[in-house]
């Protein structure tokens, strides 16, 4: 089992949560993000402790291969890890974007898609979000809205609380509102169009660039009567969230000590603590101690995998396959 060290970005909407949210001390500001677990190009995550500490995610795949991913996975990704394990930490609303689907990212960037899906951990009192059209609009309407500062009132608009889930498919205009501290689970892509970024200018007066154009082949502009993920929560089970062919995510609520019969699970399992403590048993019994805001990367090879709760925790898993 692996921990990572986080990689801390920056940026113009940043706030400061994220660093007492995970328990470390740093100088850095305005973090908006804390990429927990990345295989992304120039983004690689390293192992923090152990035997293995200082390792690359990418040489950690080529060390260990398919007892790492799992048979399939590493058959379909290689050395590539397949997901991208975020905490967002919103102090201003983010642009308003979208991202592709596999075919259309791969015909025009060589890259895969991006699916995502987003855990609320905590909301200021104000705090929203927008995910999809809240009314049936063209290509050529969406292009309007956005020329005359109006793409806004087109989306739905959700007030959020601790525990709401969203499931972002490629093609759905999305944006993480003010207030919002969430984790964020998607392919591993960093292709994003944005759309509309609220005309924001940075230190130098500049605004960012726009992908009005390319976003607008990528969108699905279907309309949904409700964007929100809804389950039912409970405790010392199992709960699905989302289920897709890019990840398989649940939340467990834990009391009590868990166990996960991974034995038939051809993949790793991220493990995400979002609140409480505890510790994380293999069945060779290898154990990490884990704490809110921590992530645990669990080799394929684990046949099982116990929660031992110090008082309460809540998990997210995540898996493919």
């Amino acid at each position: 089992m692996y921990k990572f060290q986080p990689i801390l970005k920056s940026l113009i909407w940043g706030g400061e949560k994220i660093a007492p949210y995970k328990g470390i001390a740093t100088d850095q500001r305005n973090i908006g993000e804390s990429w927990e677990l990345s295989g992304v190009k120039d983004n690689e995550s390293v192992v923090a402790e152990g035997p293995e500490a200082g390792t690359s995610l990418p040489e950690l795949i080529a060390r260990h291969g398919a007892a790492l991913l799992g048979k399939a996975n590493y058959g379909r990704f290689g050395e590539e890890f397949p997901l991208l394990i975020k905490f967002i930490d919103a102090r201003q609303d983010l642009s308003i974007q979208v991202h592709p689907n596999d075919e259309l990212a791969w015909e025009r960037h060589k890259s895969k898609g991006k699916t995502e899906m987003w855990y609320v951990v905590s909301a200021d009192k104000d705090a929203h979000l927008r995910s999809g059209f809240s009314k049936q609009v063209t290509p050529a309407e969406y292009e309007a809205s956005v020329g005359d500062n109006t793409i806004t009132d087109i989306l739905a608009d959700y007030k959020i609380a601790p525990g709401d889930v969203f499931f972002l498919p490629a093609g759905r205009v999305h944006s993480i509102g003010a207030g919002s501290f969430i984790a964020e689970i998607q392919q591993t892509s960093n292709i994003t169009y944005r759309i509309y970024d609220f005309n924001r200018r940075d230190a130098n007066g500049n605004t960012r660039e726009l992908h009005t154009e390319l976003a607008k082949g990528a969108i699905d502009y279907t309309v949904l009567p409700d964007y929100r993920t809804h389950y039912e929560p409970a405790q010392d089970t199992r709960v699905e969230l989302v289920s897709c062919p890019y990840f398989t995510t649940s939340l467990y609520d834990l009391t009590r000590p868990e166990t996960l019969d991974l034995a038939s699970l051809d993949s790793f399992v991220v493990a995400i603590c979002i609140e409480g403590r505890g510790t994380l048993t293999d069945d060779s019994g290898a154990a990490v101690p884990v704490h809110q805001g921590e992530t645990v990367l669990i080799p394929a090879s684990a046949r099982s995998l116990a929660f031992t709760p110090d008082g309460g925790m809540k998990i997210l898993t995540s898996w493919i396959g």
